[in-house]
């Protein structure tokens, strides 16, 4: 049948050349360096620096505030890691137990689908027997990354016009910022897996009980905590009809200030209502933290956006920088009281795509010397400018071949699989030459055959 095949694009030399274009124009068009022009529609394969050698694992954490690291290790991560031990495909187990925390990391086998293990993690954790775990503990899924996932890492800081750093905003502004505007904006760029927040202080509402006051009035924690809860809650209720217009009814009690939660009632005594501000101090304040950014010896505000697992790193980081340039009209500033206005601005500190970008220079310019030095060894060693332009046409067409079956086979174009290209035209042009003299052979054995007749003949030997 090959050899059919083989005749038949002899005899009818229009498709070998429209295979030719078809691959010349796909492989340009799958090339992850900048050679396509405008009219042609690209979608070049996934570009890293590095490859991700790291193994195929699922990681499952668990907060249990306030517990020792011995307690976590028995009531949690033994448990856990017992029971995510059934799951199919599952290689080997490995746990860290922490105070307040623990993170149980699974590996599968290598050909396990990445997507395919997450389900079969949620799976198992949905399925947990009741009171295998401590009431209120609940497992939660890593995101859907790897360890080389952190492809960007920025800080948030406050300049002027000019773009020097001016200050005047504090870590707990800097962090709610980050949290509740940074962040979200992110999250909806498509690629990105998670933004994690880094440094600065989480704002809370801290309520400081005063022993002395609770037994003067015969209230316990107990129920200081259900009035805390109680209050913190919108409450929904039937609907009323006045004048043909129904009216939905509501009891709004969600938190919003301090005072809101000063006035929750904890007890009525005699018809008295004790509010919780007769019982405890209430304040906002920083969570507990247990590390801080630091940037040439300063504490900042900042995030680290996580790439998706099998997403093009080049283009996620392309879409980051987009969308933080939209968001930069939108952060505030303040007017300091020297009268210097200050822009809160993203400065990223850490852009993999740099590090891309070298790696492809330094590639490129090899693959392009390699293949201009083969094809002058070529010329001379030939002797046969026909023969020679055949065996260097094959070349480029042969790499851009190649970055099409990456593109089908999902493989990331990194400095790994590049290097590999380049050392594998050596081997390339040995078969073109190899074919070439045949051919040539040929033509000297048959001169009065035809030129199809010849390839083909040397072909099918």
């Amino acid at each position: 049948m090959l050899n059919k095949f083989i005749l038949y694009c002899l005899e009818n030399t229009i498709i070998p050349i429209l295979l030719l274009l078809l691959c010349l124009l796909w492989g340009v068009s799958s090339s992850p360096f900048d050679i396509a022009p405008e009219w042609l529609p690209t979608d070049p394969v996934a570009v890293d620096a590095i490859p991700d050698i790291g193994d195929n694992q699922q990681i499952v954490f668990t907060e249990w505030p306030g517990q020792s690291p011995q307690d976590i290790e028995d009531q949690i991560t033994y448990p856990l890691t017992s029971a995510l031990l059934g799951v199919p495909g599952v290689k080997s187990i490995r746990s860290s137990s922490i105070f307040g925390m623990s993170g149980i990391y699974v590996i599968f086998d290598d050909d396990v689908e990445f997507y395919w293990s997450r389900s079969r993690v949620l799976e198992k954790i949905n399925t947990l027997p009741q009171g295998m775990l401590p009431k209120g503990v609940l497992p939660t899924l890593g995101p859907d990354a790897t360890g080389l996932g952190q492809i960007f890492w920025y800080t948030l800081e406050g300049q002027d016009s000019f773009g020097n750093p001016t200050g005047g905003w504090n870590l707990q502004e800097l962090r709610t910022i980050q949290d509740f505007t940074v962040k979200y904006a992110l999250n909806g760029v498509d690629g990105v897996s998670e933004v994690g927040s880094i440094g600065g202080y989480v704002t809370s509402y801290q309520v400081q009980v005063d022993p002395s006051a609770m037994i003067a009035y015969g209230v316990s924690l107990p129920e200081v905590v259900r009035a805390v809860q109680a209050s913190n809650k919108d409450v929904g209720a039937k609907t009323m009809e006045i004048n043909q217009v129904e009216y939905l009814i509501r009891g709004l009690g969600r938190i919003e200030s301090l005072e809101d939660l000063e006035n929750s009632i904890v007890q009525v005594v005699d018809d008295v209502p004790i509010p919780l501000s007769e019982v405890a101090n209430i304040q906002l304040a920083p969570m507990m933290r247990r590390g801080v950014l630091d940037k040439d010896g300063a504490e900042v505000v900042g995030g680290v956006v996580v790439a998706r697992y099998g997403s093009n790193p080049m283009e996620v980081i392309h879409n980051v920088k987009e969308r933080l340039e939209m968001l930069s009209n939108s952060l505030p500033k303040k007017t300091l009281s020297d009268g210097t206005v200050s822009q809160l601005t993203v400065v990223p500190f850490y852009d993999r795509s740099h590090l891309i970008q070298e790696t492809l220079g330094t590639l490129r310019t090899a693959l392009y010397l390699e293949v201009l030095i083969t094809i002058v060894v070529i010329l001379l060693m030939l002797s046969n400018v026909q023969a020679s332009f055949v065996v260097a046409l094959m070349l480029p067409l042969s790499v851009l071949f190649v970055f099409s079956l990456m593109k089908v086979w999902g493989v990331e174009a990194n400095i790994v699989a590049l290097s590999g290209i380049a050392i594998a035209i050596g081997t390339m042009v040995d078969l073109g030459i190899v074919f070439v003299e045949n051919v040539l052979r040929h033509f000297r054995l048959r001169g009065d055959s035809s030129v199809q007749e010849v390839v083909y003949g040397a072909i099918s030997e």
